[in-house]
């Protein structure tokens, strides 16, 4: 079994801080965009998995994996499996790569064991903060530790340019910082900066952008040289480090990506898709 896991864009992002578990809550308006990671899902002599490249683990410590071996738990099953990961979505760069990779696990071992939806997204939620919108996928809000998914009509008529500089950020090392820096708000874009389909959700902003910044600056420079190449407000997905810009049609954003600075480790044009993880038929 085959599948394609997509990554999100985090369109707005407003975070709390920390509660008595130590997590912090967050509101987000989430979108799935089409640039995907292809999983396979397939009986094996003995369990592994392998990841193509990327830079994820390719051990019990891949957010993948751990999906698998939760569905087994529910029921119980134990025939060896192997997880086949074909990365296109760059690590440490808050596009939710492995949450996807996760997501659509769960959603083949569904497929497999016959799991109900509830259960899926249950373990979802176990797993991590990203993975339920994984599995929901789309347009949403998101609230709470991520688990709460609120599904939005489908929002649409944009594409986005999407550039990853020469940075790699860990999720945990952004919240401490945003918390050692007094909580900061983060810059935002006014419905005006906005695609039509966006503007009643504005003002958007990513309240972890100060903190990201603080841990890398030359993540600032790289936003204000896309800024003033692209002309239009260029902003920060999750905890970083990717960066993106609006543009009416995906031709657009792929110019848009041709006239940036050397030395992205990674770039795409993009558009919204209504789903986080998809069946690829056989």
């Amino acid at each position: 079994m085959r599948a394609r896991a997509y990554a999100k864009v985090n369109l707005g992002l407003r975070v709390a801080g920390p509660g008595p578990d130590g997590f912090h809550p967050l509101r987000g308006l989430f979108q799935s965009v089409t640039w995907a990671d292809e999983v396979v899902l397939e009986p094996a002599e003995e369990d592994a998995i392998t990841v193509g490249s990327g830079g994820a683990p390719a051990d019990e410590g891949n957010l993948a994996w751990r999906a698998l071996a939760a569905a087994r738990s529910v029921v119980g099953a134990a025939e060896p499996m192997r997880v086949s990961l074909t990365k296109e979505i760059p690590a440490g760069a808050g596009l939710g790569g492995g949450s996807a990779d996760a997501a659509a696990v769960l959603g083949l071992t569904g497929r497999c064991y016959g799991l109900e939806r509830e259960i899926l997204l249950r373990l979802a939620g176990q797993l991590g903060a990203d993975v339920p919108f994984g599995f929901v996928g789309g347009s949403a809000l998101v609230t709470g530790r991520g688990e709460a998914v609120e599904p939005l009509p489908a929002i649409t008529g944009f594409a986005l340019a999407i550039v990853v500089p020469p940075v790699e950020l860990e999720t945990g090392r952004v919240y401490r910082a945003w918390d050692a820096l007094g909580e900061p708000r983060g810059p935002v874009m006014a419905a005006g900066a906005l695609p039509p389909a966006l503007r009643d959700y504005a003002p958007l902003g990513n309240d972890l952008y100060p903190a990201a910044v603080s841990l890398a600056p030359t993540l600032d420079e790289w936003r204000g040289e896309l800024r003033h190449r692209w002309d239009t407000p260029v902003a920060m997905t999750g905890s970083g480090s990717g960066l993106f810009g609006f543009f009416p049609t995906r031709d657009e954003a792929a110019g848009a990506i041709e006239a940036i600075p050397v030395g992205a480790r990674a770039t795409a044009a993009v558009e919204p898709t209504n789903r986080g993880w998809e069946p690829i038929p056989d």
